[in-house]
This record gives structure tokens, sequence and C-alpha cells, in this order.
């Protein structure tokens, strides 16, 4: 990871993402009931648990899509905000400024697609998974060598946490149980 990179991300203070394509590997199974199924991986939520004990990171989750599954976990998780149901995710992001009184320089997002070019633009530090689209991997800072919903929050987490001095100390507190 080149210096520029590291750089940015010792400035991050909350992680915003989209879901399909980045948590989940973007398949939308619908059973015949209506309900939707989607696989998420157990990594990226301990990583989410390892970030705010040892880092004090706050989460956003910014979905096109609106999915029950999605505040589902969303609550579990306790993911401090979350918008859903706009492709149009540029007024997330200024609502995530505020709300958090941060500056650009300190969220870092993660997208995978077209819809998600304005939000990694515009923050701090950009990401995305190593399947990501060929426009989306050509605009960010940082791409995963996982792919979509096999641990790319994960993955950043841990560039965010080792930049910022923290990660040591996070594994720490771990072994000590």
């Amino acid at each position: 990871m080149n210096r520029k990179t590291l750089e940015k991300a010792r400035k991050i203070k909350l992680i915003a993402m989209d879901v399909d394509g980045v948590l989940t590997p973007g398949d939308i199974v619908i059973m015949e009931s209506g309900e939707e199924v989607k696989s998420w991986n157990a990594k990226d939520r301990l990583g989410i648990f390892a970030a705010r004990k040892g880092g004090g990171m706050k989460f956003a989750w910014v979905s096109g899509r609106k999915s029950g599954q999605v505040e589902e976990r969303a609550k579990e998780l306790k993911i401090e905000y979350v918008h859903l149901g706009s492709l149009k995710k540029l007024p997330a992001f200024d609502d995530m400024l505020k709300k958090f009184k941060l500056k650009k320089n300190e969220i870092a997002y993660i997208g995978d697609d077209l819809v998600d070019l304005p939000l990694l633009m515009r923050a701090g530090l950009s990401a995305c998974p190593g399947d990501a689209v060929k426009e989306v991997r050509g605009l960010v800072d940082y791409i995963t060598i996982a792919d979509g919903g096999r641990g790319v929050l994960r993955e950043v987490i841990e560039v965010v946490l080792k930049a910022q001095g923290k990660w040591k100390k996070v594994v720490e507190k771990y072994m000590l149980g």
C-alpha cells in the first residue's frame, strides 16, 4: 500500500459501505414466499466489534435496495447509520457529515458498482472489493484482495486500524480473552 493511502487511512473515524456486492457476494435470492436471503461473512462481523472496541470506529450502510434482512442485520450489529432504498446515495453522505460532525477526509467508503462512484469520489479513503466493476477499481485508493461478501469490510478495517497504530492492541485484547 502506498504512503498516500496510509495517510488517508490514519484520519478515518467512520467506515461507510454499500451492502450488496460489498458485505454480501451480491447474489439476491428471493424465496417463493417473497423473503429475501443474503449471505454474510462472519469475519466482517468480528471486524466491526474489534474496530469499535479498539478503535472507536463507527459504521454506516448505504444501499440502493430496501431489504428487511439488511435492516435486521444492521440492528443486530448496531450500525450507527443506515440509508436504504435510494440509488441516489450522495444525500446520505452529506447527512453522515452533519450527523457525526465529520469532515469528508474522516469517512471511508467501500463500494462496488457505478451507483457508488459519487461517494467514492467524495470520501477521504475509497475502497472496493477485488471483483468490483472496472470503473470503480480504476478510481479507488484501495482494492481488497477479497471479493464482495468474502471479508471486504474486515480487510478495510485492518488497513485502517493498522495505519492508525491500533490493530496490535485489538489483537492483544482478543488474546487475553
